[in-house]
């Protein structure tokens, strides 16, 4: 998904009246720092297309867009959720700062669960860990304990799940339509759960083991 140019013209539509929340790069001609910040917001739009929208806004031209958020040195980046901002940061930050700045007002991240957190949830015995790949992919490498049950079984799988008496954390590959499916599945039948963000693949980028078939 391409980073949409705005102007003080398209604004309100573009931004104010969005359904998904909104990531600014505030930016002008001939700042080093705009170079370098832009090619990561293009980077993060891509990853977290259908979930944020973002956009970019040349600050010379509309100068009327920069005063609305005091702009007084760019690159900026604001985040904008329901018509508002609710976060922002200066500077040539790195992705992963862009990932921290925007992934609290991404829909659905009230029900989502960080890799960082979930050892500690495993090794405490409060949660079941469910992996909804196909066996193939399961068998290759999955996280230490986990259930494998496919994406499309889920449903079937809902009362033995339920037997276990703790709340499911599904995931998928990388956290994508499928696991966001399982769950909305599981909610249906009224069992408790959540989404590991990022999937399995934000487990292993945090380093921890893995088991195989």
């Amino acid at each position: 998904m391409a980073v949409l140019s705005v102007t003080t013209a398209t604004f309100q539509r573009e931004v104010l009246q969005s359904e998904l929340p909104v990531l600014i790069d505030l930016w002008a001609p001939g700042f080093p720092a705009c170079r370098q910040l832009s090619p990561r917001v293009e980077e993060v739009a891509r990853e977290l297309e259908g979930k944020l929208k973002a956009v970019k806004v040349n600050v010379e031209e509309n100068p009327q867009i920069g005063q609305m958020f005091r702009v007084a040195e760019v690159p900026m980046l604001i985040v904008v959720a329901g018509g508002r901002p609710v976060n922002a940061a200066k500077g040539a930050i790195t992705k992963a700062e862009i990932l921290e700045l925007v992934e609290p007002h991404l829909p659905g991240a009230e029900d989502e669960i960080p890799a960082r957190e979930l050892p500690a949830l495993i090794k405490a015995g409060k949660v079941l860990v469910v992996d909804i790949r196909d066996a193939a992919p399961f068998q290759r490498a999955h996280i230490p304990g986990a259930r494998n049950v496919p994406g499309e079984s889920i449903t079937l799988a809902a009362q033995g799940l339920a037997m276990e008496r703790k709340p499911v954390v599904l995931y998928d590959r990388s956290g994508g339509e499928d696991v966001r499916k399982a769950f909305e599945a599981l909610q249906v039948v009224g069992l408790p759960a959540a989404i590991l963000k990022g999937g399995f693949l934000a487990w292993e980028a945090e380093g921890y083991g893995i088991e195989r078939s």
